[in-house]
């Protein structure tokens, strides 16, 4: 029997076809709130790609070791995780306006620590601070979204532009990336700044003001909030160390079973709490969680791809971060071309079909990318590879999105927002761990031949979880359409 979460999600469609006869068009508020609210995602996708460019410079300039520099992308990482879920709730407890602005202007202050500091610590503590105020921008961004938007077609096509302002944030990212390397990588944390600026000026005068949430006669849940931010910062942690520390090492072993004690602790904490950080119903949704893990295998998979992809280039090939740049960027073109479509698409289709033809499209490019050799083509190999990434991101990801907010109540929007924000990093975090694993497997690669077999190795991990990840949302897409057949014929029948 389906739950009442699903039963939400799967009439969508037909109330997104009833909204399209009654809906008005958007005036200077909603577009002033959709634009300013979608600064942020542009912010946080130009600023990752950007500095993710910009390490080897990063390393080079302040005399860090490989060990030490990868802690400037993973860092942020480890913040933005770690933080997630307080984020979240915290937009729904103390306004989601409020939690937008002091995130965008604390990601702010750390960008400009980063770009004038001269020690490599101060750098990744700054990229540290900066995920933090990513932790706390992403949930309250997409939950006033949610939140201002009705359901339906207006709120698809919301999501559909938010989507696709954080393609154009990749796209100028990739450019500005090796553009501004080139010229010193301080500015590919400067630069970001304005942006900032500009997002937080936006919404102080755009964003409505939150109507004063109800928080009932119980206390801030600080116990929950404590207790479940450390456990989620040690998870990531030891996701993200355990490729250099290694798997069975006592250091990812015992991180990592002290993150499970504290999730634990977290639990009983929040059956017992008069007002619990998060009401344990809610991962029953069912909805919620589905989305969510399909958002940890859209970003893992990606992120492993790129990972791959990007070393392929640079190291075999000896392209510049600027020609790498250019390769990606169909990507981020194609995302901004069909995005803003997206919420017609689901309209049309509904949730779990968009999501499945999405991951048939992730599924063809990771195997067409197989096929590198130390020679590829790069419009015969590598190319259609890069299209398939661009037609299948702006098909799922959207529709992720709308699937886990839809039948949320609004005081859970910004929670909610932060549990898919979860899967999208926590995956991301895991698969690129596993795929780091698999392609040093091998051990130090002496050759051309061995380093190939190492990207190999990394994708056969990719693919295979994108195959998988195809065949159950082929099997969701599938009931759904039997559940719509059967409530139709039931509602048919009434009439009659």
């Amino acid at each position: 029997m389906a739950t009442s979460s699903e039963v939400e999600v799967e009439t969508v469609v037909e109330g997104e076809r009833k909204a399209d006869n009654t809906k008005k068009s958007w005036g200077f508020r909603e577009w002033g709130l959709l634009v300013s609210v979608c600064a942020a995602f542009f912010l946080d996708a130009l600023d990752n790609i950007m500095v993710g460019i910009a390490v080897p410079p990063i390393q080079s300039d302040l005399g860090m070791t490989t060990e030490s520099v990868q802690w400037v992308v993973s860092s942020y990482v480890l913040g933005f995780g770690g933080f997630l879920l307080l984020g979240g709730r915290m937009a729904d407890l103390l306004g989601r306006r409020r939690m937008f602005l002091i995130g965008v202007a604390v990601f702010a202050i750390g960008s400009l620590v980063g770009g004038v500091t001269n020690d490599g610590l101060v750098v990744i503590a700054a990229r540290f601070v900066m995920g933090v105020g990513a932790a706390f921008t992403a949930p309250a961004s997409l939950s006033i979204i949610i939140t201002n938007f009705p359901e339906g077609a207006q709120r698809n096509r919301a999501v559909g532009i938010y989507t696709a302002c954080g393609a154009v944030g990749y796209s100028t990212g990739v450019i500005a990336g090796g553009a501004l390397t080139e010229i010193s990588w301080r500015w590919t944390f400067l630069l970001p700044v304005a942006v900032a600026l500009i997002a937080l000026i936006g919404a102080l005068a755009l964003v409505p003001r939150d109507i004063k949430p109800d928080r009932g006669s119980g206390k801030f849940d600080v116990a929950g909030a404590v207790t479940v931010t450390v456990a989620m910062l040690l998870l990531v942690y030891s996701i993200v160390e355990a490729p250099n520390a290694g798997w069975v090492s006592p250091r990812t072993l015992g991180t990592f079973a002290a993150s499970v004690v504290l999730l634990a602790a977290f639990v009983v904490i929040e059956r017992r709490a008069a007002q619990p950080l998060l009401r344990l119903g809610l991962l029953r949704n069912r909805a919620l969680v589905g989305a969510s893990l399909v958002a940890a295998a859209i970003l893992g998979t990606y992120m492993s791809f790129q990972f791959i992809g990007g070393l392929y280039l640079q190291t075999m090939r000896a392209w510049s971060p600027m020609e790498m740049a250019l390769a990606f960027l169909p990507i981020g073109l194609l995302i901004a071309t069909i995005a803003p479509r997206a919420g017609k698409l689901i309209s049309r289709f509904g949730v779990q079909w968009m999501i499945f033809a999405g991951f048939v499209a992730y599924t063809a490019s990771y195997l067409l990318f197989l096929r590198i050799d130390e020679a590829s083509s790069y419009a015969w190999v590598i190319l259609p590879s890069i299209l398939l990434i661009g037609v299948a991101f702006p098909f799922s990801f959207p529709a992720a999105n709308v699937q886990a907010t839809t039948g949320v109540d609004e005081s859970e929007q910004g929670l909610a927002a932060g549990v898919l924000q979860t899967g999208y990093q926590v995956g991301a975090a895991i698969v690129l761990a596993i795929v780091t694993a698999t392609m040093a497997a091998e051990g130090p690669a002496n050759d051309a031949a061995g380093t190939l077999s190492g990207y190999h190795n990394g994708l056969y991990v990719v693919t295979g979880i994108s195959v998988i990840t195809t065949l159950l949302t082929l099997v969701a897409a599938l009931r759904a359409s039997a559940r719509r057949r059967v409530a139709g014929s039931a509602a048919a029948a009434s009439q009659s």
